[in-house]
């Protein structure tokens, strides 16, 4: 099962980045993000699509240029996300076949993100815009758009941001800070899943 959770690796070093990895994917998640400003990006990206490329979806964070999506495609990422829309960025990421996850808070940005061909929107910070934020502008968004909370948003109220509307989300420190362990990135992610879970299916 592929859940719509994408862990963020801010600050993660290339050499526990494998391990890491097989931590997030052994408790269920697949789809993992290293943002570019951490230390030697490509290069986790790198070992994170060499060792997961055919069973998890691989990418970075913190996107700001076209010229970094040329960089992390021929690392073997497949997965852009941005703390902004930037239309380069869409437009390059979808010319490079990969996924686009731009950065949004309000109705003008989502809409200029999904004209420019984002695969889904990644609202944030969500603790700013809230579940409520969420709720009104889903209203007006064309139905099935995909909808991330990213920011300030935990296992405590994945309940509620589902019920406004989010697909997913993007966790951050919750899962993942420098220092920690594979086994503790683990306990983490196994807490996520389960919230995760339990929230989806409350909605079934």
């Amino acid at each position: 099962m592929s859940r719509e959770i994408i862990a963020i690796l801010r600050g993660v070093q290339p050499s526990d980045v494998v391990a890491i990895g097989q931590a997030l994917i052994d408790a269920g998640i697949d789809r993992i993000e290293v943002p570019l400003n951490s230390p030697d990006p490509l290069a986790s990206i790198a070992a994170l699509a060499d060792a997961f490329g055919d069973t998890a979806l691989i990418g970075a964070g913190t996107v700001l240029t076209a010229q970094s999506v040329a960089d992390v495609h021929a690392a073997g990422g497949r997965l852009i996300v941005s703390p902004d829309c930037n239309p380069s960025v869409i437009e390059a990421t979808r010319a490079h076949d990969m996924q686009s996850f731009p950065g949004v808070a309000t109705p003008s940005e989502c809409f200029t993100a999904l004209r420019h061909g984002a695969h889904g929107l990644k609202f944030f910070p969500a603790f700013l815009i809230g579940p409520k934020g969420l709720s009104a502008i889903r209203a007006v968004l064309p139905e099935g758009t995909r909808t991330y909370a990213v920011g300030g948003v935990g296992p405590d109220t994945f309940a509620q941001w589902i019920a406004a509307g989010a697909t997913g989300f993007g966790i951050g420190t919750g899962i993942y800070t420098p220092g920690l362990t594979a086994a503790e990135v683990a306990d983490r992610a196994r807490t996520l899943v389960e919230a995760y879970d339990a929230a989806v299916g409350e909605r079934t």
